[in-house]
């Protein structure tokens, strides 16, 4: 191959060396004899070298340096730089074949030794003449072009990597791409034309981008590349969170872009769970914890240390450390709960004290789990603790006031229950003396009008020792005193003798008492004075709210296990805001439409918690103006207690 002189200084410009190469001879006492040796500004650039009388490189210009592509020849030997090719022993002055060592190109140099004055001998190397030195344009040109191929051919090697790879200029244009940078971004290389690698980012990254690649680009450091992350737009206009990492050499920048798009995704998503779980934590006031076996640290949530009142940078949670702040009663206990949790792998928790840093105690719930192995021997011990101080004050709080109302409720009942009986030995005396002066058992009265009186005695009496009683049967209903004494016997018989002790009041009000039932031989076995006490509660509350001149049905009906005595009346009926609590006690006393009545409104109430004694249920239906439909549901056999 034939080169014209333009041709070759251009090829001989592929292989310019940015280091230094000596471009003047070295330092002799007399260089004028060396001058005519040494290459001028105004001669070619063909490869020339002298060296010493033992064959020390002192002097190489540019073009020998092209030549053997080494950034630094002097200093060299020359059987370091080359080898000869046909001749072995002493150099005298001629022709001579050599081989470049670090090249393996093949020079034809003419070697002349020169002496200078002080009899100091140099050996000049020069290649012969260079226009027809073919072999050597040659060589050269095919070196050219293979690097060229290097260059530029890196296709089959990017197409290896997952990665969006990238060779741009140092402007950014694009002079490759791999088939993952088009995957990734969406662009072929025909698109790449106009754009730069900077066009590609998003706004908001294109500063920094540009600040990190100026300067890799005069940073002169060959081993040095920079990383940078942003998010850059595909082809479809959609963001892309890409990792990349560039490398400056020469004269192109060499990138490679990893898509952390959906890794990207994960983490904001993990950033933005791990954000709500605080705000949780921090509502419920819980924090996490998890303690390696053979630790002296615990790993701490962020709102741990807000329980603990301590900061983050300040405190250390250590075995140590939380022990000193656990309330002296409870330290002990909760290293024997962790010791047993990791001997017995299992589930615990615990409620423990620490003393907060601002003096208060605080109550703290601890729940927690074991982390077993694959061999199923506990590694870890993880949880929550809970700040329950609010809470654990409260149920104190509670208990005194439950304690407190209970000795006051016991208090009471027992003051009912002597003054029931301390009254009922005076009301029986002034009722039987009533009774045996309404007779005139020992003789007549004088006047009439004390019979009249002597009879409001004896009825006020009865009333009286009626309220007495509703009261200590109450008092004995809330103690949880009251026994049931169960037989069995005829239920319809009993509600037949509660309508006829009924039967005086009904007729001073012209009321008209109707029984209907299915069965009159129907027995069930329950408590019969409890059983009669309820059935003459209803039938007087029907009595005493009913219209004069009205009626009242009283309904026996028995089903497979259990039966329902029904009794309605057509009388004043109640308010519908009353209803939900008008079986409480003494809820019927304090109505405003029942002053004009008489009775502690206990009736209804004693009924309800009798009805439940029998494993039965009260249910009231009324309307006010209407009337009121009351039904007890009771079991056809009711065990007694003592059974």
């Amino acid at each position: 191959m034939v080169l014209r002189e333009s041709s070759f200084d251009s090829l001989m410009s592929f292989f310019t060396v940015q280091t230094n190469v000596a471009t003047s001879p070295p330092e002799v006492e007399n260089t004028n004899s060396l001058a005519s040796h040494a290459p001028s500004p105004q001669q070619d650039d063909s490869p020339r070298l002298i060296t010493s009388y033992d064959g020390k490189i002192i002097y190489a210009n540019a073009g020998f340096a092209e030549i053997s592509e080494m950034n630094t020849i002097s200093g060299l030997h020359l059987n370091e730089l080359f080898y000869f090719n046909d001749h072995e022993g002493e150099i005298s002055d001629g022709e001579y074949s050599v081989t470049i060592k670090e090249t393996n190109i093949e020079l034809l140099l003419q070697f002349s030794w020169i002496t200078d004055q002080h009899e100091q001998s140099f050996l000049v190397a020069s290649a012969k003449n260079l226009k027809a030195s073919d072999k050597l344009l040659q060589q050269v040109s095919e070196k050219i072009e293979q690097k060229q191929q290097e260059q530029t051919d890196h296709s089959p090697f990017l197409d290896l990597s997952f990665d969006a790879c990238c060779i741009t200029d140092l402007d950014g244009n694009f002079d490759t791409i791999n088939q993952n940078f088009t995957e990734i971004l969406g662009y072929a290389i025909e698109n790449l034309s106009s754009k730069t690698l900077i066009d590609l980012l998003h706004p908001e990254y294109k500063s920094a981008f540009i600040s990190g690649l100026e300067s890799l680009c005069q940073n002169q450091d060959i081993t040095t590349h920079i990383s940078l992350d942003a998010y850059c737009i595909d082809a479809n206009n959609k963001a892309k969170w890409i990792e990349w990492n560039h490398k400056k050499i020469g004269n192109k920048i060499y990138s490679t872009g990893r898509d952390l798009t959906p890794l990207k995704s994960y983490k904001d998503s993990l950033k933005r769970q791990e954000k709500k779980l605080n705000k949780t934590e921090a509502i419920g006031n819980i924090g996490q914890w998890e303690w390696l076996v053979g630790s002296e640290q615990l790993i701490f949530s962020d709102q741990l240390y807000s329980i603990f009142g301590v900061q983050r940078e300040d405190f250390k949670p250590t075995l140590d450390n939380i022990t000193s702040m656990i309330h002296r009663n409870d330290s002990n206990r909760m290293m024997q709960v962790f010791q047993r949790a990791i001997i017995e792998q299992n589930n615990y928790d615990m409620d423990f004290r620490i003393n907060h840093p601002d003096g208060e105690t605080r109550f703290i719930r601890c729940e927690g789990r074991c982390e077993l192995d694959k061999d199923d021997d506990v590694i870890a011990l993880y949880g929550i603790m809970q700040d329950v101080t609010e809470t654990t004050r409260r149920e104190i709080d509670l208990k005194k006031a439950k304690d407190s109302v209970e000795k006051a409720y016991a208090a009471k009942t027992q003051f009912l229950a002597n003054m029931s009986h301390e009254l009922r030995t005076p009301l029986n005396a002034i009722i039987g003396f009533s009774e045996m002066m309404e007779r005139q058992l020992l003789g007549p009265i004088g006047t009439e009008k004390y019979l009249e009186y002597i009879s409001g005695i004896r009825e006020s009496g009865e009333h009286l020792l009626d309220l007495i009683s509703d009261i200590l049967d109450m008092s004995k209903i809330e103690a949880g005193k009251y026994d049931l004494c169960v037989e069995e016997f005829n239920i319809t018989k009993v509600i037949r003798m509660a309508v006829h002790m009924m039967e005086g009041r009904a007729v001073d009000s012209e009321l008209k008492l109707n029984i209907t039932t299915d069965n009159e031989d129907l027995k069930i076995t329950a408590d019969r004075r409890a059983v009669m006490q309820m059935v003459l509660n209803l039938l007087s509350n029907a009595v005493k709210f009913s219209h004069q001149g009205g009626k009242i049905g009283i309904n026996l009906k028995a089903g497979k296990n259990n039966l329902s005595i029904i009794v309605e009346d057509y009388g004043i009926g109640i308010p519908a805001n009353k209803l939900a609590n008008i079986t409480m006690p003494f809820e019927q006393a304090e109505a405003d439409y029942t002053r004009e009545y008489e009775g502690t409104g206990l009736g209804l109430s004693i009924t309800k918690e009798l009805a439940e004694i029998h494993g039965g249920s009260l249910d009231l239906q009324s309307t006010l103006g209407e009337g009121t439909t009351a039904t007890i549901k009771l079991p056809l056999k009711v065990k007694n207690k003592k059974d």
